[in-house]
């Protein structure tokens, strides 16, 4: 059991020793900045509804009605001159609070609901918007920090390390003295710090500095394509809302001409000029017409509603836009930017951002082909290292000094150890790669496929750059052929409805001649205003290749 004891009293006594080494890293994050962020015009309103209500409530035993200033001044005058009751005064049609301060208020409430309720959003603040709450470019805008930490790290890898390190090893042996073999044991408490610094590394690290800065710029660049296929696509969702507002505008019109044509046919059958079923006739098609208005007001909500959500906006009632008006002639206010194919694209291959990301990740391909290769050559760092130790004897032999014959210590002390026993180290590591198991061999050579493989997508990025381009003059030209066709058309129709109307009214012509000539003007109408806004949809495209930005 001795042995055991002096085991047991030894770890008591090592783990009683006092703290060599405290380090303490402490790290207060500082942020001053503040942000502002402004409430959405979908929470004003709700905020501004909750006020009324709790205002209505307040006002529910004495009701209020709010009038225009004119008529307040009336009913205070009046009051003036008349002793009405108060109970008369609540039964009156207009009764109004003599609180004028609260009146003020909800009047400035209801003025302020208004303006947010008819807000209507123009195509810059909807790609605007777009382009702050998409999910996707907040992705990527989270990919481009993270490459940028990346890039961080890639440029601290130069520095040196530090390394701290702490031991504790116990010994049992044996020791023979003539024959006579004895049991020791021992305990040893070390302490170590190193550091290594890389010299040479193959020219490893600046590559990859090099490489994460132009993975940086490509995915800078892929953001900046995401942000302008975004535009775009907000642009055909607000042109098509404009489509269906003309639409709706057209076919209110026709609703309204359905209307008035039925109290002329009205006149025309007391006046014996037609027979009755033209009467009932013509009631059918205000039927009809009043059946495509309602179909037409659910495409334009539909419409509405898609643009809504591409703006990600969670609450969209209420949400209109900015209908921008064309004056003059449509073709000649945007002409300017069609251009030959061949011109469009010596100046998209050079700005779109998809071609300029490309380009950076063949660069990026090829810094990593230079990285592994630097696995064929020596990687020297410098070493340091600082270091101490204690040691402690469980059952020390008894020797005496030769010159007082006093017994000598053995275990000297742990403060003496420790400054006594400590060991400095600084040395070169040199390491030369011989064989490496064909790892770095196979690697260049992915490096090399990954290389012609981001060659070929940048090639046939441009290539399908070209086509788009291609498709895209061939479309706009053909728009403006439309447009002029549809114009055309118009002024056809328009002089054939206006002759049917007047055949009609004269009781020359039947209902279906009418509104044959009707529907014909109609459709001509509806494909002139299609032809306008394809047009402009076309014309735009050609500005997105040509790296202009997208406006109305």
């Amino acid at each position: 059991m001795k042995p055991l004891n002096i085991f047991l009293s030894g770890i008591c006594r090592v783990m009683t020793m006092r703290s060599l080494v405290l380090l303490f890293c402490l790290y207060f994050p500082f942020s001053f900045g503040i942000q502002a962020q402004e409430k959405s015009i979908k929470e004003q309103i709700e905020e501004l509804r909750l006020k009324k209500v709790n205002q209505n409530k307040l006002l529910s035993q004495e009701p209020v009605y709010i009038e225009k200033k004119d008529s307040i001044e009336q009913k205070t005058q009046a009051e003036d001159q008349t002793t009405t009751p108060k109970a008369s005064v609540n039964e009156s049609k207009h009764p109004v609070n003599d609180n004028q301060e609260l009146q003020t208020i909800i009047l400035k409430q209801d003025s302020l609901y208004e303006y947010i309720k008819e807000k209507k959003w123009s195509l810059e603040e909807c790609i605007q918007y777009a382009i702050d709450h998409n999910i996707s470019i907040k992705q990527l805008e989270l990919q481009k920090k993270d490459t940028e930490i990346q890039n961080s790290t890639a440029k601290y890898s130069r520095l040196p390390d530090l390394n701290a390190s702490t031991g504790q090893e116990w010994d049992f042996y044996k020791i023979s003295y003539d024959t006579v073999y004895n049991n020791k044991s021992r305990s040893v408490s070390s302490f170590e710090l190193s550091s290594s610094i890389p010299l040479f590394t193959g020219f490893r690290i600046p590559n990859e500095i090099a490489r994460t800065k132009l993975e940086i710029q490509a995915v800078s660049e892929n953001l900046a394509k995401a942000k302008e296929d975004l535009s775009l696509n907000i642009t055909s969702l607000f042109l098509q809302v404009l489509f269906y507002k003309e639409l709706l505008s057209i076919d209110d019109n026709q609703l309204e001409l359905s209307k008035n044509q039925v109290k002329r046919t009205e006149l025309l059958v007391k006046a014996g000029s037609v027979p009755k079923s033209q009467l009932y006739d013509i009631y059918a098609q205000v039927a009809k017409d009043e059946f495509a208005l309602v179909e037409a007001k659910n495409n334009l909500d539909l419409a509405l509603i898609d643009l809504a959500q591409a703006l990600e906006l969670e609450k969209n009632l209420g949400f209109d836009i900015y209908a921008p008006e064309f004056e003059g002639d449509i073709i000649n206010q945007f002409i300017g930017s069609i251009a030959p194919p061949d011109q469009i694209y010596e100046g998209a291959v050079i700005v779109k951002p998809g071609i300029k990301g490309q380009e950076y990740k063949v660069e990026s391909a090829e810094k990593s082909l230079k990285i592994v290769e630097a696995g064929y050559l020596p990687q020297l760092d410098l070493l340091l290292s600082a270091g101490t130790n204690y040691l402690y004897l469980y059952n020390p032999e008894t020797r005496l000094s030769p010159l007082t014959q006093s017994p000598l210590e053995e275990n000297d002390s742990f403060s003496n150890q420790l400054k006594n026993n400590n060991n400095r180290i600084i040395g070169l590591k040199l390491t030369i790669p011989i064989f490496n198991r064909f790892s770095v061999k196979n690697n260049v050579k992915r490096a090399k496929i990954d290389i012609q493989n981001q060659q070929l997508i940048l090639e046939n990025a441009k290539k399908s750059l070209y086509k788009e381009i291609q498709i895209a003059y061939k479309n706009s030209t053909a728009s403006i052929e439309k447009y002029r066709s549809s114009e055309k058309s118009v002024q056809a129709a328009s002089l054939a409805f206006n002759y049917a109307q007047k055949r009609y009214e004269l009781g020359n012509s039947s209902v279906f001649e009418f509104n044959e000539a009707k529907t014909r003007y109609i459709q001509s109408q509806s494909e002139l205003v299609q032809s306008k806004y394809e047009y402009i949809l076309r014309v735009k495209i050609l500005d997105f290749y040509m790296g202009v930005p997208i406006n109305l």
